[in-house]
């Protein structure tokens, strides 16, 4: 069966058009599927929920049946749990399949989108700040704070969009590998590109108590 790659339409995978004379790819790379569907689907809490709730099942049943038929009383609820499990890891892979986030000398671009294809251009000129969210694994999430009146649509670029962050939604290359590698890249282009080099920073991500702490990567 012959392979079809469904963003052959692109002349440059993850752009919608070649690049300009002087301009240069840096970097590219997409979320990763399990890191997305554990943070923005929900996906350990989910499965965690269904582990109690077959625990839950089989402990009541025991108090009045036989331990193997007990058992038994509890497969429906795996079950349950791993079609949605599978249902949410698909979701994930569609979204990171469908994601490409790009680098250039010029600006961030983000592909995004499962269904609907869109295109994010963000010129480093038009970014106010940056900030990483570095899990232990080397799996983190850059956010992009823009300048001014410059927004995207929070439920347009969702998953690829810093989580909670309504009033002034930042758009997110969401759960890169190798991401404090990432970060230094966006910095040093950002530096580069701009004449006023302070005015982006990337520095750690808000951590809510008890999570990763988020690994700063200044901009010199």
């Amino acid at each position: 069966m012959e392979d079809h790659d469904d963003f052959a339409f692109e002349p440059i995978p993850g752009l919608p058009e070649a690049l300009p004379e002087g301009e240069e790819i840096l970097w590219q790379g997409r979320p990763s599927t399990l890191a997305l569907a554990q943070q923005s689907l929900w996906f350990n809490w989910v499965v965690g929920y269904f582990v109690l709730l077959v625990i839950w099942r089989v402990g009541v049943s025991s108090t009045q049946f036989p331990l193997v038929e007990a058992l038994g009383h509890g497969v429906p609820f795996l079950v349950l749990g791993m079609i949605c499990a599978g249902v949410i890891l698909a979701i994930a892979w569609l979204q990171a399949r469908g994601a490409m986030y790009t680098l250039t000398t010029h600006r961030v671009a983000m592909r995004i989108g499962a269904a609907l294809q869109m295109t994010l251009n963000l010129p480093y000129q038009w970014i106010e700040n940056a900030s990483l969210d570095l899990r232990k694994s080397g799996v983190g999430t850059i956010a992009l704070e823009l300048k001014g009146d410059s927004h995207v649509s929070y439920m347009t670029a969702w998953p690829h969009i810093r989580p909670w962050k309504m009033a002034k939604p930042q758009p997110a290359l969401r759960c890169i590998p190798d991401a404090e590698k990432v970060a230094k890249i966006l910095a040093e282009a950002a530096e580069t590109r701009i004449a006023d080099a302070s005015s982006i920073k990337v520095g750690p991500a808000p951590q809510p108590e008890g999570s990763d702490t988020g690994t700063a990567v200044p901009a010199e």
